[in-house]
C-alpha cells in the first residue's frame, strides 16, 4: 500500500482529493493514492484547511499535528500526520 508510510512515530500518506463533494468521506484506494472526498471549494486554501481538519479528526491529533508536504495547489497531496493516537478503520480496509 504505497499511500500509507510509516515514519518513526509519523504517518505519511499520499491521497487524491475531491473538492466539493456531498460529505467527507474516505472513498477508497486508487493505484498509489488514497481518495478522499471534502464538502469544501478549492477556493483560498479552503479545502486544505478542510482536509487537514478531516485528516486530524479521524488521527486523533491536533490541525497543527497534520502537515501538508507537497501539493498546495494539487488533487494530489502527500500528508505527514505527527505522532497519531490512533489508526482509523480505513488503514486496514484499504491496506490492499
Amino acid at each position: 500500500m504505497s499511500w500509507f508510510r510509516r515514519q518513526g512515530p509519523d504517518i505519511v500518506l499520499h491521497v487524491q482529493v475531491q473538492p466539493r463533494a456531498s460529505k467527507d468521506a474516505v472513498a477508497g484506494a486508487i493505484g498509489d493514492y488514497l481518495k478522499i472526498r471534502i464538502t469544501a471549494p478549492p477556493i483560498e486554501g479552503r479545502a486544505n484547511e478542510h482536509l487537514i481538519g478531516y485528516l486530524a479528526k479521524l488521527f486523533g491529533v491536533p490541525k497543527n499535528k497534520v502537515i501538508l508536504e507537497r501539493g498546495d495547489s494539487a488533487r494530489r497531496k502527500v500528508l505527514r500526520i505527527c505522532s497519531p493516537t490512533k489508526l482509523p478503520d480505513f488503514i486496514e480496509r484499504y491496506a490492499g
